[in-house]
Order: structure tokens, then sequence, then C-alpha cells
């Protein structure tokens, strides 16, 4: 039997995949202001800044010629760890929630090994005594 936490932890990576296809099609098929911005970026290109520019548009410009690579890391490293938390949610144990996150992995391992440091320098000051 679930409890509460459980099910909204479902509900949640539910919302979340559906708020991602979502997403993903108004990106591909519906919003064309990126393919005209990287068209324009290609066909103009200038060497030298134009005076009539501003901010926004220099800013546009330097965003879209970031490699594809780049954007995918910004974009994919936060969508896989809010789903990541989320899919932790629905775990029995409480205790589990949140370990896939990548800063309390990492502290959760770093703190296991300190552990074990200290528990294999502690045996290895006890001595054997032999009867």
């Amino acid at each position: 039997m679930m409890n509460f936490r459980q099910r909204m932890g479902w509900i949640g990576v539910g919302l979340y995949l559906l708020a991602s296809a979502a997403a993903l099609y108004y990106v591909f098929e519906i919003n064309d202001t990126y393919n005209k911005l990287a068209l324009e970026h290609i066909q103009q290109h200038p060497k030298e800044p134009q005076e009539g520019t501003t901010w926004t548009h220099s800013l546009k410009v330097r965003l879209l010629s970031l490699p594809f690579w780049l954007w995918t890391i910004i974009f994919l490293i936060p969508y896989l760890q809010m789903f990541l938390f989320l899919y932790s949610c629905t775990r029995a144990d409480p205790k589990t929630v949140g370990y896939c996150i990548i800063p309390i992995c990492l502290a959760v391992i770093c703190n296991r090994h300190q552990t074990f440091v200290k528990a294999s320098n502690q045996i290895s000051r006890l001595q054997l005594i032999d009867t």
C-alpha cells in the first residue's frame, strides 16, 4: 500500500514528464523564433559589431553561437536532477529520498569513505591477543 508521499511523488513524476513533453513539442514544432535568429546569425555574421545593435540582440547572437553540446549540458543536468528527485519520492523508505541528487550523493559517498577510513584505522590500532 502506497502512502501519501509516494502517491504525490508519482503524480509529480507524471506531471513533470507531461510538462517536459509539452516543452519539447513547443521548442521543436511551434517556436520558429530560434530558427529565425539562427538563420539571421548565419546569414549576417558581421565581423565588426554594428553601432545600432542593442545589448539584447548582441546577447542573443552570442548565446546562439554556443555549441549544441553546451546547451544540452546546461538543460539536461538540472532536468535529470529534478526527475531523479521526484522519482526518489516514490520510494517506500523516506530516508532514501534525495539520494539521487548529485550534491547529496557526493556527500553520502564522502561520508561513507571517511567512516570506512576511520573504522580501518581503529581496527589497525587494536592488537590481536593470542591466548
